[in-house]
Formats: C-alpha cells, structure tokens, sequence
C-alpha cells in the first residue's frame, strides 16, 4: 500500500499504522502493528493502544486479546524504563513474521539502518515467507507468545533452513547477505587505511629518516626464523600474522623481518585450526588460550591508536621507554590524529571483556582509555621484544626505530 509516511509527531493511531507499514488495514499483521507501536514514544503508544484497538476490531481485523496484553505490557515495561533490548526483541519476534536477529546457526543480521540492498531484500523475503507459514498455520503466534519452547525451536529453525536453502534464481540468502557484509566490510577497512596511510605519511614526511640497520637486522631475522619453526606459541602467531601459513617466508631478511612486524599492526590469517578445535571451543571453562588472546588483542588495536603510537615512538627515537603503559600515555597524548577517529569507551570495554580482562569500575574515563589501550599493546610490546624492535627492558632499538614506520606502511599499502 502507497500513500503518506507517518510524521514525527504523529500518534499509533490506525491510519499511522497503515502508512508506516504501507497496508491496509485489513492486511495488517502483528508485526506491523508492533513495530508502528515501538515507532513512537512508549507514553504516547499507550495512551494510544485502547482506539487502536477497536479501530482494528471495526476494520476486520481483531488480532487477538493476548497480543494486545502482551503489547500494552511491553510498553508499561519500556515507559517504566525495566524493559531490556532483548524483552523488546523476544516480543517483537513473537509476532511470528518478525525473523530472529541471531540465529542458531550463528546468523546475524545487521541492525536496519546498516543492511546494504542484498540483505534488505532477503529481510523482506523471509518476511513474507514468514507471513506465508503464518497463514498456513505451520508457525502459531499465540505459541510464540507464550514462549512455548517447541515452538520457539521450530521458529528458528524454519528461518535457518531458509537462510541455507537457494532461492529460484540460485542465490542463497544467508550467504549472499555475508558475502555482501563481507565486502561492505572490506571496502570499509580499505578507506580506514588509505586514510591511516596518507597521515602516517604526512606526519613522518617532516621527521628524519632513520639509518639502515643491516647487522641488527640479519640478527633479528636470524632469530625470527627460529621463532618461525616453534610449532607453538610465538611461532604460531607470528606465522598468522604475516600469513605465512597460507604462503612461504620471504628470503631476503628484511622482507621476512618487515612481513612479520607489519602483521603485528595487520594481521593476515587466523591461526590454523587443529583437530581439537571443536572440542576446545565447547569447553568453556578452559579459556582463550594464549595465541587467541594475543591475536585478539592485535585485531583490537584501531588505526588511529597504531598511527598514534609509531609516530610518537619514532618522533622520539631510540631509546624511549616502549612499555604498554607508556604506549597509553603516548596514544592519549598524541597529537597526530586528527578528526573524530577514536572510538568509543563503550566499544572498548566489550574488547577488553571480550579478553578475559578484568574492567575496574571505579576508575574515571580517562583512566579507562588509557587502562584499554595498555591492555590491547600488551602483547604487542611482548611481540615486538621477539623481534628486536625493543630490548629487554622494553626500550624502543635503533632497529625498531628503522623498522616500524616501515612495518606500518607496508601493512596499509595495497597488496604488491
């Protein structure tokens, strides 16, 4: 149904209702009906609920009285600020035409506002399909609502065989929506780099170049290629980092060197799954073992941080403490990064927790980003001691001072 867009101001009365879901009335279902509902303020739905109810009555088409409870209740629950994002979903989805956001199979669909053309599209073919099984009474609201775990099972799994089963045209749904996520993604990471890579440039354009380093570097890489043959940790993921799993090492010794530490900041491939990885991964008092929480850490780490810590580390040359402490100070510090470029405290925080990292709650925002930022260059000071790029102590070398604006360019130049 065409006709006019609802207007901010306007309340969930029935003509509302039918422009935000572009139906009539008699073909509206409880999804539309919801949606328009959690479209406007919770106050104003409510108020609304009782004449749109009997609008929807008069107009043949009733729903039923456990919908409109279940509704008034979801409301009274956001208007009194107890609901949480999952009540609302788990509502929402109980209408039966509302497919799950995540699904057993470990399907996600992105959040409306964020699905390209593909995903919008299958989202509202496994709408109607969904409406379809409605009708034929293969999916049964009312059990839905009352969260009959049977039912709820056989939801789910209807939407995941859907997602898995090819369309007439050969697409099939769940993996056209992925491989489109994918590319959004890549297309997404290409233009942080090219932008990352034009302000490492612009900010070492004005600093001197450090001097060659041949003999540091011939022991440094002479030292990696063992660390390369160690079957576990560290060899295993500096191996994933430079890719070397998928493609043999460089000969020359700066190459193989320069491969390595640019992984470090951009790393090529996951770590190669063993026999045991199912096994390890059910086990969920185990813990991420070392090599995952190191390689997590390094995805971690966001452009503006790597450009923030190199450029100062090389601004100060040889000899500048590298600890992760001071590494947080130096990122906080910095001056190079220009533009809103950062991210969140909240988005920080699910990294960190997603590490098995303890969050002190006490501790202002300040300390926050810079206790964030130390934990995510943990392991990468620990990396960056392997391979000579500091000493011991953890102080920035000559040869780390030579190598790592190098490493950087090199890990967000385009591939050859």
């Amino acid at each position: 149904m065409g006709g006019r867009r609802p207007a901010a101001g306007d309340g969930p009365d029935l003509a509302f209702v039918c422009a935000h879901a572009e139906r009539a009335a008699a073909e509206l279902t409880r999804r539309d009906v919801a949606r328009a509902l959690l479209a406007v303020s919770s106050g104003v739905a409510l108020v609304a609920l009782p004449a749109l109810r009997r609008a929807m009555a008069e107009a043949g088409n009733p729903l039923s009285p456990a919908f409109w409870e279940s509704a008034r209740a979801t409301l009274a629950s956001i208007e009194a600020g107890t609901a949480t994002f999952g009540d609302v979903r788990r509502w929402l989805e109980a209408t039966g035409t509302e497919p799950v956001l995540l699904t057993r199979g470990s399907f996600l669909w992105a959040d409306e506002d964020r699905r390209g053309p593909v995903a919008q599209e299958m989202f509202s073919r496994l709408v109607a399909y969904l409406e379809e099984r409605v009708v034929s009474g293969e999916i049964d609201p009312e059990a839905l609502l009352r969260g009959d775990p049977g039912a709820l099972a056989a939801y789910e799994e209807l939407q995941a065989r859907w997602l898995g089963t090819p369309l007439p045209d050969g697409r099939v749904p769940g993996r056209v929506v992925t491989d489109e996520e994918d590319e959004e993604l890549s297309a997404d990471l290409d233009e942080e780099e090219a932008f990352a890579l034009s302000e490492l440039r612009r900010v070492l354009g004005g600093l001197p170049e450090p001097p060659a380093r041949p003999a540091d570097l011939a022991r440094a890489a002479a030292r990696l290629r063992e660390l390369l043959r160690v079957p576990g940790y560290p060899g295993n993921v500096l191996r994933a980092c430079a890719g070397f799993d998928e493609e043999p090492p460089p000969a020359g010794d700066a190459d193989l060197w320069l491969s390595v530490l640019a992984g470090i900041a951009g790393p090529v491939s996951d770590l190669p799954e063993a026999d045991d990885t199912l096994e390890e991964f059910t086990d969920l008092d185990r813990g991420l073992s070392e090599e995952d929480t190191t390689l997590a850490g390094l995805c971690a780490i966001q452009h503006a941080d790597w450009l923030a810590a190199v450029t100062a580390l090389v601004r100060f040359g040889p000899g500048v403490l590298a600890t992760p402490e001071r590494i947080a100070r130096l990122v906080a510090e910095s001056e190079d990064v220009g533009g809103d470029v950062g991210r969140g405290l909240d988005e920080i925080e699910i990294e960190i927790g997603d590490l098995g990292v303890g969050w002190d709650d006490d501790l202002d925002d300040t300390d926050d980003d810079l206790h964030a930022t130390e934990v995510l260059f943990g392991p990468v000071v620990a990396l960056w001691g392997l391979l000579g790029v500091v000493d011991d102590d953890e102080v920035l070398t000559p040869l780390g001072w030579w190598g790592l604006p190098k490493a950087l360019e090199r890990a967000w130049s385009p591939p050859g």
